[in-house]
C-alpha cells in the first residue's frame, strides 16, 4: 500500500477539521454522514453532463465537451464519496481518496476514471483539467481533437456512471479505512 498516500489523506483530513473548527471553510476532505439520496444526486447530475455533450456536439460547441466530460467524471467521483461519508473541496484529494479505496480493493472503480480527474503539477503531464482548461480558455470553438476523441471518451463517461452506480446502489455499508482516520 502506497503510505505516501495514506499519510497525504490523514493529513488533509485533519486540516479540513481544523480549519472548520477555526470557523474557516475547509480545501479537502471532511468526515460526515454517508449519505445515500446524496449520492444518487450526483449519479443523476453526471447524466445530466452527458446529455449535455450530446447537445454541445450537435450544435457545434466542440470546447465545451471537455468540461462536460470532467464535471461527468468528477461527479461520479463525488457520488462515491458521500456513499462513503465524505464532503470535498477539492479535487485534488477526491482523486487521491479515490484511488486509496480502489487500491486497498474497497471498490471496484476502473482507475482510468480516476486518472482522468487527477491534477498533475509537473511540466509535461497533461491531464484532462488541462485538457478541459485548454479547451475552455483558448480561443478555439472548433477543436479537432475534441472531436476525433468524443465517442471514447462518452463511452468512458457511461461506464463510469454504471461502476460508480453499482457502488452506491450496492447494499454494502462501506466505511473509511482506520488507517486514515
Amino acid at each position: 500500500m502506497n503510505q505516501e498516500l495514506e499519510k497525504q489523506l490523514k493529513e488533509c483530513f485533519r486540516n479540513a477539521k481544523s480549519d472548520e473548527e477555526k470557523g474557516i471553510k475547509h480545501k479537502g476532505l471532511l468526515f460526515k454522514k454517508p449519505n445515500n439520496e446524496e449520492a444518487k444526486g450526483y449519479i443523476e447530475k453526471a447524466k445530466r453532463e452527458l446529455e449535455l455533450c450530446e447537445f454541445y456536439k450537435e450544435k457545434g460547441f466542440d470546447y465545451k465537451l471537455p468540461e462536460e466530460w470532467f464535471y461527468t467524471l468528477y461527479y461520479c467521483a463525488l457520488a462515491i464519496l458521500s456513499k462513503f461519508g465524505i464532503e470535498s473541496r477539492s479535487q485534488k484529494y477526491t482523486a487521491l481518496f479515490l484511488e486509496y479505496i480502489q487500491e486497498t480493493k474497497l471498490i471496484d472503480y476502473n482507475e482510468e476514471f480516476i486518472k482522468k480527474i487527477r491534477v498533475y503539477s509537473k511540466k509535461g503531464e497533461e491531464s484532462e483539467v488541462d485538457k478541459r482548461e485548454q479547451a475552455r480558455y483558448s480561443s478555439s470553438v472548433k477543436i479537432e481533437k475534441v472531436e476525433e476523441r468524443y465517442e471514447e471518451t462518452m463511452t468512458l463517461c457511461k461506464e463510469a456512471i454504471s461502476q460508480a452506480e453499482e457502488i452506491i446502489y450496492s447494499k454494502e455499508n462501506f466505511h473509511i479505512p482506520k488507517e486514515i482516520l
